[in-house]
């Protein structure tokens, strides 16, 4: 590769980098406004992805982005549909902090759906990351044990094995923007279909801030992030994306508490610090060996 390509291969690193950040900022303020709409949660996530959805295939017709179907964009959507409806029952069922950390346990069902899919041996340091995670998860199961905590705890986690799927299979279709944004797209649609119908039979009602909250949740937790993630993964791999992407739950409960006062107990900050500090080291140890 010569000096040009290497330096031209920097600079799109960087830039993907950047709109990560700027990705995981917007994705964190989902937690803050799902907790401030007395809606159903399968409704906000519906609504949210309709407006959502809107976003990404303007952004894809502008872009000259063709829709494809395939295995991979399908299981990139079933695995984002899932996870969004997931977490917004999780962040109604337990605090704002339990549901985003447990959600981003992640990268570590990324390991686990690698090896039992694609048949991907797991390193003994693979198999440390996963075991010390899972410690820090159990913590999650001393504060609160109430049955609707225990629950939306256990519905954060299945946001994360969900949200794994769709970076494995984003991951697994290659440098391909059509197969990448229709998973994100068949997603929203998948979430619409499901959630308004079901939502509307537990939604009694509404104020016209819940409606200008939900449309925020839309636009900017959800559909501009979405765009720019997508472009980002070109030259970002799922595990970077979603190390930066760690940067979520780190401020979304800090947004909560700021504007809710919702606080999570001892053991949930234990078992936060936990799987933040694991995922993150086993990530920058990954992106060594991969530059290496």
């Amino acid at each position: 590769m010569t000096t040009s390509a290497r330096s031209s291969q920097k600079q799109r690193k960087q830039r993907a980098m950047l709109l990560m950040v700027i990705t995981a900022i917007m994705w964190s303020i989902g937690g803050l406004f799902i907790k401030l709409v007395s809606w159903s949660p399968f409704l906000i996530a519906g609504i949210r992805s309709l407006i959502s959805g809107g976003v990404m295939a303007g952004y894809m017709k502008h872009a000259g982005i063709r829709f494809k179907w395939n295995r991979y964009s399908c299981g990139a959507g079933i695995g984002l549909s899932f996870s969004a409806t997931l977490f917004t029952i999780a962040n109604k069922l337990t605090t704002a902090a339990n549901a985003i950390v447990l959600q981003y346990t992640a990268p570590v069902f990324i390991l686990i759906l690698s090896a039992l899919l694609f048949k991907q041996r797991l390193a003994r340091r693979e198999i440390a990351v996963v075991a010390i995670t899972m410690i820090g998860m159990v913590l999650f199961f001393f504060d609160q044990l109430s049955p609707g905590n225990v629950l939306g705890n256990i519905f954060g986690i299945l946001a994360g094995i969900f949200l794994a799927l769709m970076f494995v299979m984003v991951g697994q279709g290659g440098d391909d923007d059509s197969t990448r944004m229709s998973g994100i797209l068949i997603a929203h649609c998948m979430t619409v279909v499901i959630g308004v119908p079901v939502g509307l039979l537990g939604t009694t009602g509404t104020t016209g801030l819940e409606i200008l909250y939900v449309v925020i949740l839309g636009v900017f937790q959800l559909g501009i992030p979405y765009v720019l993630y997508a472009i980002a993964s070109r030259d970002c791999s799922p595990l970077a994306c979603s190390l930066i992407g760690m940067l979520e739950p780190l401020l979304n409960p800090v947004w909560v508490a700021i504007f809710v006062g919702e606080v999570p107990g001892l053991y949930a900050l234990c078992g936060a610090v936990i799987i933040i500090a694991t995922v993150s080291w086993w990530c920058v140890q990954e992106n060594r060996r991969e530059t290496q």
